[in-house]
């Protein structure tokens, strides 16, 4: 999990009378020793709420950095992102959290920095992690799969209206991964999320547009079944 830093927002521009975040001709360049090395070129979509668009494409063709460009973690090199919801930080494999405090601590950050009840996010991350006595010790100490839960739960206890989730949602037994699905497809399934990932079983069962990257160009597609079967021949 990484939290975005505070940045300046364009206004909306509005798609009817509907809010939604719209990524608007992306560039990003990266350069290295070898000379420019462009990952995006011209990238756009848009998704409201209730839409479920999916980031596919090989590795290495871009779906985290632009997950990133979307979080306002990382600057493009032109183009531009309009939030017009309220969007959550990159949902990842344990990114994000201060190793040197207890699970508990990084939830009173975590509802201080978004002004929500501490007691209620509280009850609600130990009841959904599952992690009992873990919660006082160091996040460092954590193994990956308990800083995901821990991730996941402060994730979902945040009133969002657009999810970003990079690659992994799930961890753990089929028991708590179902739990997982309930918690951000079920109950949450009026709200908007971008995401990249690998599983063509998720994007098919819960995305109803995709996002397909290549050589650093990126075709939004409504098919769903067409979108995979391009993806897996990427």
């Amino acid at each position: 999990m990484n939290f975005a830093p505070k940045m300046e927002i364009e206004p909306p521009v509005k798609s009817g009378s509907q809010r939604r975040i719209q990524v608007v001709d992306i560039v990003k360049d990266f350069h290295t020793d070898s000379g420019t090395h462009r990952v995006l070129n011209g990238v756009s979509f848009e998704v409201g709420m209730g839409e479920r668009i999916a980031i596919l494409g090989a590795n290495g063709a871009g779906k985290s950095t632009l997950i990133r460009i979307i979080a306002g973690l990382l600057k493009p090199t032109g183009g531009r992102i309009v939030k017009d919801l309220n969007m959550s930080w990159p949902l990842a494999l344990g990114g994000g959290f201060e190793g040197a405090l207890t699970g508990y601590d990084n939830i009173r950050f975590i509802a201080r920095m978004y002004n929500v009840p501490y007691k209620e996010t509280c009850e609600y991350v130990e009841d959904f992690t599952e992690l009992g006595s873990h919660l006082r010790e160091l996040v460092r100490f954590y193994s990956s799969g308990m800083r995901m839960r821990l991730a996941f739960a402060l994730t979902m206890a945040i009133n969002f209206e657009c999810f970003l989730i990079d690659e992994v949602i799930l961890v753990g037994d089929r028991r708590f991964q179902e739990k997982c699905h309930r918690e951000i497809f079920e109950r949450r399934g009026h709200c908007a999320m971008i995401m990249a990932i690998h599983g063509t079983d998720v994007v098919k069962q819960y995305c109803n547009l995709a996002l397909v990257l290549k050589n650093g160009q990126g075709k939004v597609f409504k098919d769903i079944d067409l979108a995979c079967n391009i993806y897996v021949t990427l």
